[in-house]
């Protein structure tokens, strides 16, 4: 036993040697950026297809930004490929995560398509969820047209190396990227909380995500296209090139590779879908009613956010100073919540001066990441307690969404807010620590009745009996769960749809001090 305790012991001092010499030694361990700075190539009224489209359809609306939301995933995807094929100058595409599946392929066939037309492609992911993924990005990078960088990245790719060097540069690995944006020739923008992957596109066979995007055209896209150079130019982006070696015949390859899961049966099955939307019609076709409005901005964190001291370059202190003051409804969304301390009595305050305070989030059920679920279950009853309306989703309800091959469960991925139907965000922020403290996020900042008008709809589509539950305060101070698909509305003692087991890991998660990690 003694010997066992000596070896644990032991164990215990190498792990925190491990951890402070990455501490002390973060500068020196991080891979350094050796990337040839860029800058947003220059608009032209005519060089484009989409510059002859658009410069005449924007001088309609001058200094006014065309904005759309895109709730649906077919619409989502639709928007991506069909400007990724009008696309005759750029693309600079940001991302946290482009999942190896087939939406991941089919748009890095559209990515890679454009390149061959010319057109100059800039990817920068974030490095957390790249392992695996070197061998294709490596192949994209070969082509001429294409430079990949990372975000924060490890110089161990792979293996127990890798391992060893996430627990050693902990504190330094920890902040991540989790921007999301697709800029197209400088003229069109997707902003919100989609990654690239299946299940944001409702090509998911067990999960979809309900998500958001907005569409922008016009002056706020060059707002995203300074934040994307101002993350590229950064110290934080390493090429790949750089971190592992160039194999440039993999490209073709991966070319193959690409056209042949396109043509198989589970990718047209998926494209007859995108086509047979009225809405993604729509879209393809240029039928759009977008909102103009001179009050639209894309808004970011610093690429070097937890080395800046100053904190007035954060997004987080911008979004809350839209709750200061007297408002009569504020509507939030959030996939992750985790209101803490400061937040918690935020909107309690403002349900105290009147204010209609709704928030809808996942269930336990729903949520991926239970850990978040145990951090924002400690807050539900003061929350309740003090007028707050909570809505949890439904994982399965007589609304279900649809994967590749028919129903498929639901799990909420979008991140915004609505305020006195007047202004609103729509981003990759969560209402949590993580988003607040550690991630850089990003997001459209809007000030239009007609936007916040569409937004509230989603929000009471998203609130309604067929998605979520609302939650109750019971007379013995119990929370307490209600399905409003029946009637009377059944009402649920414990988390609906989830298991014993689930329930009692959540219970002991929180417990633990970890809130400031999620």
């Amino acid at each position: 036993m003694r010997r066992v305790m000596i070896w644990l012991g032991g164990g215990v001092l190498a792990l925190l040697l491990l951890m402070l010499s990455g501490l002390l030694l973060a500068d020196h361990l991080t891979p350094r950026a050796t990337g040839a700075p860029s800058t947003a190539l220059p608009l032209l009224p005519a060089q484009t297809a989409i510059d002859r489209e658009l410069a005449p359809y924007l001088a309609t609306h001058p200094g006014e930004t065309a904005a759309t939301l895109l709730p649906d995933g077919l619409d989502a995807f639709a928007a991506r490929a069909a400007s990724a094929r009008l696309a005759g100058r750029s693309l600079d595409l940001q991302y946290y995560m482009w999942h190896d599946d087939l939406v991941g392929h089919l748009l890095a066939r559209e990515v890679y398509a454009a390149a061959e037309r010319g057109v100059r492609v800039r990817l920068l992911l974030d490095d957390i969820n790249t392992k695996g993924l070197d061998p294709a990005l490596l192949a994209l990078d070969a082509h001429p047209n294409i430079e990949v960088r990372l975000y924060n990245p490890f110089r161990n790719r792979s293996g127990v190396w890798r391992l060893l060097e996430m627990v050693q540069r902990f504190f330094s690995v920890n902040h991540r990227m989790h921007n999301k944006a697709w800029i197209v020739d400088g003229r069109v923008a997707l902003v919100g909380g989609r990654n690239i992957g299946d299940e944001y596109f409702d090509a998911g066979s067990s999960v979809n995500f309900r998500d958001l995007d907005m569409l922008l055209l016009g002056p706020a896209v060059a707002d995203a296209s300074a934040i994307f150079d101002d993350f590229w130019n950064s110290s934080a982006a390493v090429p790949i090139e750089a971190l592992n070696p160039q194999t440039p015949e993999n490209l073709h390859k991966l070319v193959a590779a690409l056209a042949h899961e396109s043509a198989d049966a589970t990718a047209q099955v998926y494209l007859e879908r995108v086509a047979a939307s009225p809405s993604a019609q729509r879209l393809s076709n240029h039928e759009l009613s977008p909102h103009w409005s001179a009050n639209i901005v894309v808004a970011s964190d610093p690429p070097l956010k937890t080395k800046s001291a100053d904190r007035g370059d954060w997004l987080q202190p911008r979004l809350a100073a839209h709750l200061d003051g007297v408002h009569s409804e504020v509507l939030l969304i959030s996939p992750y919540f985790v209101p803490g301390r400061q937040g918690t009595a935020t909107l309690l305050g403002l349900v105290r001066s009147g204010t209609r305070v709704g928030v809808i989030t996942n269930s336990l059920a729903t949520n991926d990441v239970p850990a978040v679920h145990s951090g924002y279950e400690r807050y539900r009853p003061r929350l309740l307690a003090g007028g707050v309306s909570l809505y949890e989703l439904r994982r399965n309800g007589p609304v279900a969404t649809h994967g590749l091959f028919g129903s498929s469960g639901a799990s909420l991925h979008t991140k915004a807010f609505v305020i006195d139907g007047t202004r609103g965000f729509v981003g990759s922020f969560n209402l949590d620590p993580r988003s607040a403290n550690l991630n850089t996020e990003m997001g459209v900042l809007f000030d239009d009745p007609g936007l916040a008008r569409d937004l509230r709809r989603e929000y009471l589509r998203l609130a309604a009996p067929a998605l979520s539950y609302q939650l109750r305060r019971g007379a013995d101070g119990s929370t307490q769960w209600l399905d409003r698909t029946t009637q009377p509305p059944q009402v649920l003692g414990h988390e609906p749809d989830a298991g014993w087991w689930l329930r009692a890991i959540t219970r002991v998660m929180s417990w633990l001090p970890i809130e400031s990690q999620l």
